[in-house]
């Protein structure tokens, strides 16, 4: 990178000393990430060398060895075991203000409740103490803290912790934009899940869980509902002693984008789209070549991230943020915690079903986890054994629908869509109850127009543009 770009660190971490909003491990997280940022150490990617993973480093699940029915052998298992979700996101695309994870799912559960209930049902069964931590950010912290209140009764012990708070820079000028008067949330970032390692150590936890003799971390986004606890998985990692592992599942047309894992001189790596030279974007997208993507369900050794953590030693990949905040170009650079999987000895993938896969970003994703192509059984939401297609209905909802709110309010009851392929609805559109979907149907309400489906209407393979076409 430029000389120029070098010359503004200096003046760069000053205004950073002034910053009395940050810890001084936040300070010196933020300026490492800085110069590593303007040393342009990029990692460079040589085409010719990555190689597709063997199944010894990518393990198919199923040659996984099962846990035996003995009861002492699960307990063993799980007292060694913490629990994590990344809590940091707000449900604002959805239309919410709080916290994502508080968003109510099926049956009036959030969330954290069905998180809270499965490991609950864990601690009562075999009589351990599997701990849940919350990753928050600045944005879901008080929230989350009144959330937490209301499972004081439970039998789970829960731990919050936030990640860190760093400044956004101000494009143009390179300066900390708190410094230059910009003193509300707006000026502060949290830099990516990345940050789960050193923030996890800082706050003291890491240390308190290696000494109750904890040995790994499960971590996943809170808004995965099929990010279970799997004591399959557990155990081969104990035995085999990898001290990473990343969960990933075979790539449909709708994740194209996700990262994969490749084998590169000799070691596991993640592979991002935004790694990728232009000209090979297309070959990165193929499902052919590259079969499986990063879920973000990891499991980490405990001990390995402090010994990483203490020497300095998880440079992930960088990625910088580009965004416009009140007509003001900032900057934030974030570092995701799937790209540490090179850094860790006897790192492996593991090939799970798609069922471990099971993200709510948006509405159409709540609309699938609450029809019945899913039950609620124990906190687990488990997919309907009368769907025949091993892959889930693609459903595309217009503007309207795009919040938690509308979206329930457009439904008098969720269709049934055990037997849809796909959906696509778009304009003034509102659903009676007991309606059934099934094949392909796009349902259009022209401009200006309220388009009502009736109650019980079974709708197969039908375009509807209007009444008439009912």
């Amino acid at each position: 990178m430029a000389a120029a770009a070098i010359e503004k660190l200096p003046q760069l971490k000053s205004a950073t000393d002034g910053l009395k909003e940050m810890s001084d491990n936040e300070r010196s997280g933020f300026i490492n990430l800085v110069s590593r940022y303007l040393s342009g150490e990029a990692q460079h990617i040589e085409w010719s060398k990555i190689q597709t993973p063997t199944d010894e480093i990518v393990v198919p699940y199923d040659k996984m060895a099962n846990v035996s029915e003995d009861a002492s052998e699960t307990k063993y298992l799980l007292d060694k075991l913490v629990v994590l979700k990344l809590n940091g996101g707000l449900g604002t695309t959805m239309g919410c203000t709080g916290p994502k994870s508080v968003i109510e799912v099926r049956d009036g559960l959030t969330f954290l409740d069905l998180i809270v209930i499965q490991i609950e049902n864990l601690n009562n069964k075999y009589g351990c103490k599997v701990p849940l931590v919350l990753m928050n950010s600045f944005n879901t912290h008080d929230d989350t803290q009144k959330i937490v209140e209301k499972y004081t009764n439970s039998n789970v012990d829960i731990h919050t912790f936030n990640q860190s708070k760093y400044p956004r820079v101000v494009a143009d000028e390179f300066v900390p934009w708190p410094s230059k008067g910009k003193t509300d949330k707006d000026g502060w970032y949290p830099p990516g899940h990345g940050d789960v390692f050193p923030s996890l150590m800082n706050s003291g936890k890491l240390d308190a869980f290696i000494s109750q003799g904890k040995e790994y971390v499960f971590v996943a986004n809170s808004d995965n509902l099929g990010a279970v606890v799997d004591l399959k998985i557990l155990k081969h990692l104990i035995q085999n002693k990898n001290e990473y592992c990343m969960e990933v599942t075979p790539k449909t047309l709708a994740d194209v984008k996700g990262g994969t894992l490749i084998s590169y001189e000799g070691k596991v790596q993640l592979l991002e789209i935004a790694q990728v030279p232009d000209e090979h974007v297309n070959e990165f997208k193929s499902i052919e070549k590259f079969k499986i993507f990063n879920t973000n369900n990891l499991w980490v050794n405990l001990k390995a991230i402090k010994k990483l953590v203490e020497a300095d030693a998880l440079k992930m990949e960088i990625i910088p943020n580009p965004k416009e905040v009140d007509g003001v170009k900032v900057l934030q650079l974030e570092t995701a915690a799937g790209a540490a999987i090179r850094f860790f000895e006897n790192a492996i993938g593991v090939n799970v079903p798609r069922s471990r896969f099971l993200p709510v970003k948006a509405t159409s994703d709540l609309l699938l986890v609450q029809s019945d192509l899913y039950t609620l059984v124990d906190g687990f939401v488990t997919r309907n054994k009368a769907r025949t297609n091993p892959t889930n209905p693609a459903i595309e909802l217009g503007p309207e629908f795009k919040k938690v709110a509308s979206f329930l309010g457009r439904f008098k009851s969720i269709p049934s869509i055990v037997e849809l392929d796909s959906l696509k609805v778009s304009g003034d559109v509102w659903f009676g109850s007991g309606v059934v979907l099934k094949g392909k149907v796009s349902v259009k309400a022209n401009a200006g127009t309220k388009l009502e489906i009736p109650d019980n209407a079974v709708l197969e393979n039908k375009d509807i543009n209007g009444p008439e076409d009912l």
